[in-house]
């Protein structure tokens, strides 16, 4: 049984804020990225499991839905260091992943963003590593955001290579 705080009046606008700051992050992130789909992303030679552009933004939406959920059950639980330091992930997390699109995108620094996928990645991980001490269901709402940033460092790596 996971200990968790006496119910909270606000834990509903909370959990608002949680989605409005993720959800908020994939929009400015699509400022980035949407200007230069059809220009200099479409002109990038690509590797054979690159999916459809269209598929991005659900998968994108869907990840961001998920970490906030699972940010939100954190924030419910206990007061502890663990948690303090989840909860600074989430905030570095989101970080990296807006410097991404900024950095692939806008920039088109192709390696650059690897790096940042790869400091993501290891960012997302201890992220779930501590909200697995509070709350195994918070820790597995993150195993979809693994994949696809370890998914993500596949296509942005063989872009890389191939341009």
């Amino acid at each position: 049984m996971e200990p968790t705080n006496p119910p909270r009046p606000y834990a509903i606008p909370v959990l608002i804020g949680f989605l409005a700051v993720s959800l908020g992050v994939g929009f400015l992130g699509s400022l980035f990225s949407a200007p230069e789909i059809s220009g200099w992303y479409a002109s990038l030679a690509k590797p054979p499991l690159n999916p459809p552009n269209w598929i991005f933004a659900p998968v994108w939406t869907a990840i961001y839905i998920l970490t906030a959920v699972a940010t939100w059950i954190v924030w419910k639980t206990r007061l502890s260091d663990c948690r303090k330091t989840g909860l600074r992930i989430f905030w570095v997390q989101l970080g990296l992943n807006l410097l991404w699109s900024w950095t692939f995108f806008s920039r088109h620094q192709i390696f650059t963003a690897f790096v940042d996928l790869v400091v993501l990645w290891v960012a997302v991980l201890l992220m779930a590593r501590s909200f697995r001490k509070m709350s195994i269901p918070a820790a597995s709402l993150l195993v979809p955001y693994l994949l696809w940033v370890a998914f993500a460092g596949y296509l942005n790596f063989a872009i890389w290579r191939m341009n």
